[in-house]
């Protein structure tokens, strides 16, 4: 088996490519080409004839597969190989080939031309086959320009839904489409709310620029969640829920779970402090689903997955393994509910437990002792006329 040294070139999708003297000769003198079918399209008048051509279609394992046959292999990939592309998937895959790559402009750089927007300040974010999450942390965060590239599923109208429903309203929508094609490209600026009722035609890519800062929010009172009905006090106070979220070190931790959210009110201000956290609440009433998904929808908080039902009968391996727990509900099973979580928690992770009686707080201490872990911080606090609350941290 070979290892094949690759040399990837940029190109945009005009059926008319400038390319300089350097690259006319590398394809001159090539024998092995790749790409997509629209590159095969684009690149057929500049081919040798006799080449050999290789499909990139998936499972990309076949393709690697005749990549690996080959002593030389010039591939085609849209704009900047090197920017969310194919030059970078074949640096994984192949680390020990020799590489080279002659880049064109992205896709968002050719969009931020077309509109003649500066872009030295844009935060680029990739929604091609990827979650949420990364356009979700560049909104909380309050970003002046987000780029982002879109696939099938995740489209202009798709964003600009998303980010009304969470209310992030403040943003003006520049969106490409079939950029570099003479015969079919648009540039449009729109409102969110023109965006979120248009069709743009495939591939597309779009720039959001802030027009109204967000106010972004630490320590939310209780008052202002949605609350279970008749129950405005089933919820962690404001001062107890940033301790607890202090003691967790939540800004340096990639994955949290919050055990009986209730209202949602924890994991809501975890998602606001890191917005790039995995974020996994559990909650066993049934009314909480809506409480949470309104209170998120109300404060700006996307991305929390959460599951109704009681955790102890949980399947938790179809969750993201956690670093760091918060115990806000055990319904009288709080010595199995920390075996089952220590099971799971990550090397270094920890686990905060609000107590409010001395009864379960010599319970989680027990525990704790159990499973092999430590308390190694505990708070006592008293809010106004409510009982005193122990915050306990164990690791």
């Amino acid at each position: 088996m070979c290892k094949p040294k690759f040399i990837v070139i940029g190109i945009s999708d005009s059926h008319v490519q400038y390319f300089s003297q350097e690259i006319q000769q590398v394809v001159s003198q090539g024998r092995v080409f790749s790409g997509g079918k629209r590159h095969h399209e684009i690149m057929l008048p500049h081919l040798p004839e006799d080449c050999c051509w290789i499909d990139i279609t998936v499972p990309l394992e076949a393709v690697y597969a005749q990549y690996a046959n080959q002593q030389e292999v010039i591939v085609f990939a849209s704009g900047d190989p090197l920017f969310y592309g194919f030059a970078t998937t074949l640096k994984r895959q192949f680390p020990k080939s020799e590489l080279k790559v002659y880049p064109t402009f992205n896709s968002l750089q050719s969009l931020a031309h077309k509109a003649c927007l500066p872009y030295h300040n844009m935060t680029a974010v990739s929604l091609t086959g990827r979650p949420w999450k990364n356009l979700d942390a560049a909104l909380i965060e309050g970003r002046q320009q987000i780029g982002v590239l879109t696939d099938k599923t995740k489209t202009p109208d798709a964003i600009a839904q998303r980010m009304l429903q969470y209310g992030y309203t403040g943003y003006v929508m520049t969106v490409g489409e079939r950029l570099g094609n003479e015969a079919h490209e648009r540039v449009s600026t729109l409102t969110l709310e023109e965006a979120a009722q248009t069709t743009f035609e495939q591939p597309n890519c779009l720039l959001l620029q802030c027009t109204e800062q967000r106010k972004q929010r630490f320590g939310i009172p209780e008052s202002e969640f949605h609350h279970l009905q008749g129950r405005n006090n089933m919820i962690t106070k404001m001062p107890i829920r940033l301790l607890a979220l202090q003691m967790l070190d939540i800004t340096n931790r990639t994955s949290f779970w919050d055990i009986g959210f209730c209202t949602g009110s924890v994991s809501i201000e975890a998602r606001l402090l890191c917005p790039t956290c995995h974020i996994t609440a559990f909650e066993i009433r049934q009314e909480s689903e809506q409480l949470i998904q309104k209170n998120s929808e109300k404060f700006g908080a996307p991305s929390i997955n959460y599951v109704i039902g009681n955790f102890m009968d949980a399947d938790l391996s179809c969750h993201p393994a956690p670093d760091c727990v918060f115990i806000g509900g055990h319904g009288g099973q709080l010595t199995e509910m920390l075996e089952k979580i220590n099971r799971v928690l990550l090397p270094g992770g920890a686990i905060v437990f609000n107590s409010v009686s001395e009864a379960s707080c010599q319970l989680f201490k027990e525990g704790i002792k159990q499973i092999g872990k430590h308390i190694t911080a505990s708070h006592r606090m008293a809010l106004d006329e409510h009982h005193p609350i122990t915050v306990m941290k164990a690791e």
